[in-house]
């Protein structure tokens, strides 16, 4: 069997998220608890398919020595330092999660500038590409799991509950109800933010306005609010990062890229 181009890791503070892709497309991806992150379980889920190039997004510095283990010698690690394809306007270009990067170079690419991408995962994070194609900053806000799970952990009473559409506004038993206040309650937040970073973004052109993330498409599926809900953006992006680090024919990474970025002792924003 041929070796896959590239192999995308997207490790997130809850899941990890991996992925083979070609060049022109990201294949199927699969999913294991972060915390259970080992050397084993990635090469589990890579099977016998052999990556050329090993593109990582990770936000959980602990977890980097696992990943560098399983792939010596084949790692480019999403840092501000590496060829993007997106510009950065930001004071500390060092604390920015490389999985927003990821988002942002997704979203210049694919949708062009000004764009803002709101990644709905453990916390609901906003970035935003300003009309120069250029990532200038965001806003980081709790995950909708939060609410109910503070719901659910801070009174004697109320049950913890799976989220789902809900029937109706009003509800008709407490699980109903908490539903409720969790979905409407949360596409209020979402539709506020966004409004106020729309008023922040001098622009002629609309935003472009992209959804991802486990959550994506219960909140922003059914409103009008989004150009696209792209479930999988942050993959697309290290897919874009690895074809423009890679050209094509290309087979080992330059030593600068062959080691994670140094955010174990920053304050990483994720």
């Amino acid at each position: 069997m041929p070796p896959a181009e590239f192999l995308l890791v997207d490790v997130s503070n809850t899941f990890t998220k991996v992925a083979l892709s070609s060049r022109e497309r990201v294949g199927r991806a699969s999913r294991l608890a972060t915390s259970k992150l080992t050397v084993k379980s990635l090469k589990k889920l890579l099977g016998t398919r052999q990556p050329k190039h090993v593109i990582v997004a990770s936000v959980v510095p602990r977890r980097n020595p696992v990943v560098a283990s399983a792939f010596p010698g084949l790692i480019c690690w999403v840092n501000h330092r590496i060829s993007l394809g997106v510009g950065i306007d930001y004071p500390k270009p060092e604390t920015i999660g490389a999985d927003r990067l990821a988002n942002a170079a997704a979203a210049m690419a694919l949708y062009g500038s000004p764009a803002v991408v709101v990644d709905f995962g453990t916390a609901v994070t906003f970035d935003v590409v300003n009309p120069e194609g250029k990532y200038c900053g965001g806003v980081i806000a709790p995950g909708l799991n939060a609410m109910t799970d503070y719901l659910h952990n801070r009174t004697a009473l109320l049950p913890r509950v799976r989220l789902r559409e809900p029937r109706q506004a009003i509800g008709r038993s407490t699980a109903e109800a908490m539903r409720s206040g969790a979905i409407h309650g949360y596409r209020g937040l979402i539709a506020e933010i966004l409004r106020q970073i729309l008023k922040e973004i001098p622009s002629t052109s609309r935003a472009h306005l992209i959804a991802t993330g486990g959550d994506a498409a219960l909140i922003a599926g059914s409103t009008a609010l989004f150009s696209a809900v792209s479930p999988h953006l942050t993959l697309e992006g290290l897919r874009l990062i690895g074809c423009r680090n890679f050209p094509a024919g290309s087979t080992s990474p330059p030593f600068s890229k062959s080691r994670p970025a140094r955010q174990a002792s920053l304050r990483v924003q994720r």
